[in-house]
């Protein structure tokens, strides 16, 4: 018998929200499967994610559990709806699935918040810059490996170049700015990039300078994907055994509100282009 498919991103999110409604309104799993005519096995194996499911039982579940909210509960149907395996499952035998989970948020986001302390953007590096990180990781990549996620990774960022380009805002801290990533002239055409990509209409940088002094979220990497719904969002959150996925109602209105405070504190686009354009020539 053939293995079954790894579930999608996005299966495992509307599975998740499945469970998420039942539980709100104190349902246990064997009352709303006698209700919507079905086992508790194969209840169970829709909100974990191991079956799909149709939109009709979607709308079906939504009705049962009280949802109120329409749109939340279409875009629920969308997400149930959509069966397409995207380019990132190409890497699935070769890459942690974090980071293919990342690659298909990024690709149905609305738009794309992050904020870096001591990296660049992932959406917005260059192969060498994004080469030259990759072979820094723990344990050592082999050079195979290495070129996966370099491809990957400038894959990902179909998203800022497609025809209809998601809006892509971000804050960089100085530190990631100054840092030699590659030598001189890596370090160099990284910022040029960053110059480049500063001038389209749906990308906005800002930079954190040295002199804001201490900050909300210093240290950490955010990345925040707008779903079709804010309860749809998701926060990504780079740590050393991999990306972190958060989806929880509190932890989406936490991550929203620093990013809000971080844009805030940083230079404006104008001064940020300045900043980076003066670290470029002193390199």
């Amino acid at each position: 018998m053939a293995a079954r498919p790894a579930p999608t991103a996005r299966r495992i999110r509307v599975a998740t929200e499945l469970r998420k409604l039942r539980e709100r309104v104190g349902m246990s799993s064997t009352e709303a499967a006698r209700q919507l005519g079905t086992s508790s096995g194969q209840l169970s194996n829709v909100e974990s994610a191991r079956f799909g499911v149709s939109p009709d039982r979607v709308r079906a579940m939504a009705r049962l559990y009280a949802c109120p909210d329409q749109d939340y509960v279409d875009a629920l149907v969308d997400m149930a709806t959509d069966k397409t395996r995207g380019w990132w499952e190409a890497y699935r035998e070769v890459l942690p699935s974090g980071l293919l989970d990342l690659a298909e948020l990024e690709h149905h986001a609305s738009a794309v918040r992050t904020a870096y302390t001591s990296h660049m953007p992932g959406l917005l590096q260059t192969a060498d810059h994004a080469r030259e990180i990759f072979r820094h990781v723990i344990p050592a990549p082999t050079p195979p490996d290495v070129e996966h996620r370099v491809s990957h990774r400038i894959k990902r960022q179909d998203v800022i170049y497609r025809a209809a380009p998601l809006t892509y805002r971000t804050v960089v801290h100085e530190a990631a700015l100054r840092m030699k990533v590659g030598g001189r002239d890596v370090a160099r055409a990284q910022l040029r990039h960053l110059l480049d990509m500063s001038e389209r209409d749906h990308i906005t940088i800002r930079v954190l300078p040295f002199d804001v002094g201490a900050f909300p979220g210093s240290g950490q990497s955010i990345n925040y994907m707008h779903g079709a719904v804010p309860l749809l969002d998701t926060a990504q959150l780079d740590q050393f055994h991999g990306p972190v996925l958060l989806d929880s109602e509190a932890h989406l209105g936490k991550y929203r509100k620093l990013l809000d405070v971080v844009e805030g504190t940083a230079l404006s686009p104008e001064k940020s282009r300045d900043l980076i354009h003066s670290i470029a020539q002193d390199l």
